[in-house]
């Protein structure tokens, strides 16, 4: 009992559990729960159950430099994959539009998984929308909730989030482009709107990326929680597919040729 004890606490060692939002609607959010088993330094427990970093995370992980890119085979990367059979025909070719929009930009090819694989995505249905941030080496789940998550922009948000990548917003240099008004959030999402210290891989802040949060997101008071300098009253509603920035950044920490 005691040895199963020390297992479980070394497994949540082990878990840095980031709780995000992908902003949807102006009144609807899907909650996403970013899992990171990657470059684990210090950790610490917040909320009871939250296992977070002590050091910075980065909008390109830090882990993609120690191990957690997906590897490359020649002029490819072979992302590995299964879809769970709860899904219908319609819902698994949701999925599968997005994973080929990957293939039409970049050289991430998402490829059915064989047993020769250790490390893959499983699509199934959890509870809301959450994925791993980068490769885990093993099956690492990939949650697309029915009801809320099988939309084409939430497809590539996450597999972003796989394929290694964070929120715009987290970038270190966002206060140079918005302002973040914490009086208008809602109260305990503050942690929403943390800025880290990001990898930007050389590409420009993009308010247009299908990993930015919307003006409005987590707001209690229907004010804006993200505004952006260069025009207060810019807003960039939310994105319905990856930009060419989103793109850029897959080719760059990719290589692709």
């Amino acid at each position: 009992k005691n040895l199963l004890i020390l297992k479980r606490f070394n497994l949540l060692k082990l878990l840095n559990i980031q709780f995000c939002c992908w902003y949807m609607s102006q009144t609807v959010y899907d909650i996403e729960m970013i899992l990171f088993l990657c470059c684990v330094t210090e950790i610490s427990i917040v909320h009871g159950d939250i296992a977070v970093l002590n050091d910075s995370l980065k909008n390109a992980d830090p882990c993609t430099a120690k191990g957690c890119k997906w590897p490359k085979t020649g002029k490819y990367v072979y992302v590995p994959y299964i879809i769970s059979s709860a899904y219908s025909q319609e819902e698994r070719n949701i999925i599968l539009g997005g994973m080929e929009s990957f293939h039409l930009s970049t050289c991430i090819r998402f490829v059915p998984r064989t047993s020769d694989d250790q490390g893959y995505i499983y699509f199934e249905s959890k509870d809301r929308c959450w994925s791993f941030v980068g490769r885990q080496g093993e099956k690492q789940y990939l949650s697309l909730q029915k009801n809320d998550c099988l939309y084409h922009r939430t497809v590539q948000h996450e597999l972003l989030h796989a394929l290694g990548f964070h929120h715009e917003q987290c970038r270190s240099d966002r206060d140079k482009y918005v302002w973040i008004y914490t009086k208008n959030v809602e109260p305990g999402q503050e942690r929403n709107f943390d800025k880290v210290p990001t990898n930007n891989l050389g590409t420009p802040y993009d308010f247009y990326s299908v990993m930015q949060y919307s003006k409005y997101a987590f707001s209690m008071n229907g004010q804006p929680t993200i505004v952006a300098r260069a025009d207060p009253n810019f807003d960039w509603g939310r994105a319905k597919h990856m930009s060419s920035n989103d793109i850029a950044r897959i080719n760059k920490l990719y290589e692709c040729k």
